[in-house]
């Protein structure tokens, strides 16, 4: 998949950095981005907007990245339940990363995200 069109969902609480990992992806090239503050936001928005890729955090209020995963897994539908994942989480502990890492994702970047290394997910994932 060509870079500069994938859809992005970005899923982040926090508008700093929230505003941080969107100017970063439009960085790289993407232009296609929308926003969600939780995931039961997400879970919204990807019905209208059908990313190609979800970035969420995961300690989030109400619905952190961890259930929202979940959700996302159990979903009836296909497109959504395959539904490729990055986390993104200033959080590195053993405890996080081994709940997090069985979800199916496409990797897990500490933030704040370096932009090497967020381009490098993103292209793994969209391959």
């Amino acid at each position: 998949m060509n870079l500069n069109l994938a859809r992005i969902l970005v899923v982040e609480d926090d508008e700093v950095m929230r505003t941080f990992v969107v100017n970063s992806l439009r960085r790289l090239g993407l232009q296609n981005i929308e926003t969600a503050t939780d995931g039961a936001t997400a879970l919204r928005t990807m019905v209208v907007f059908r990313p190609d890729l979800v970035l969420t955090d995961i300690h989030m209020q109400p619905m952190n990245g961890l259930d929202f995963v979940q959700q996302l897994r159990g979903h009836a539908n296909p497109l959504v339940k395959n539904m490729k994942v990055i986390f993104m989480s200033a959080d590195a502990s053993p405890a996080t990363l081994n709940e997090a890492m069985p979800l199916g994702t496409y990797g897990y970047i500490v933030k704040p995200p370096r932009l090497d290394t967020l381009k490098a997910k993103i292209e793994l994932a969209l391959k």
